[in-house]
């Protein structure tokens, strides 16, 4: 025969869960917050990855828009038990890098630190290499 104490904790586990789920979609539907700095020769996106390792991580340079997506995985704890589970696992951001930014794909770097923060570095292109100059060089060598 189950018990009132029975019924109530399966109760309050599932709704816990539910709560959980819920929290862990909101958080997978909001972008991952992220800074944009800027150097005489770099700009810096910073996002917070939290919970992340370095294999967790893709980031993808596509024009002027940096997409980092986190992939997570939930570790697991010898005896213990997952009671509610709120983390979101599908981590997405972006950030667009300004209209006028001459931007040097190629010297990009992307590193992950201990303190749940992914730093993506991106060189600006020197004038004198910038596509349109580039041209211009090329046709009066020629």
């Amino acid at each position: 025969m189950t018990s009132i104490r029975d019924v109530g904790k399966t109760i309050s586990n599932a709704v816990l869960e539910n709560v959980g789920r819920a929290m862990g979609q909101a958080q997978e539907r909001t972008p991952l917050p992220v800074d944009l700095l800027e150097s005489d020769d770099a700009y810096l996106a910073v996002f917070d990855a939290p919970g992340a390792t370095s294999s967790d991580v893709q980031v993808r340079l596509s024009g002027r828009t940096i997409d980092v997506r986190v992939d997570r995985f939930r570790e697991v704890y010898e005896h213990f038990e997952m009671v509610l589970p709120g983390r979101g696992l599908s981590l997405d951001g972006s950030v667009t890098l300004p209209d006028d930014a001459a931007i040097e794909a190629e010297g990009a770097t992307a590193t992950l630190h201990d303190n749940g923060t992914l730093r993506v570095e991106v060189p600006k292109a020197d004038e004198a290499e910038s596509p349109d100059t580039e041209d211009s060089d090329t046709e009066d060598e020629a």
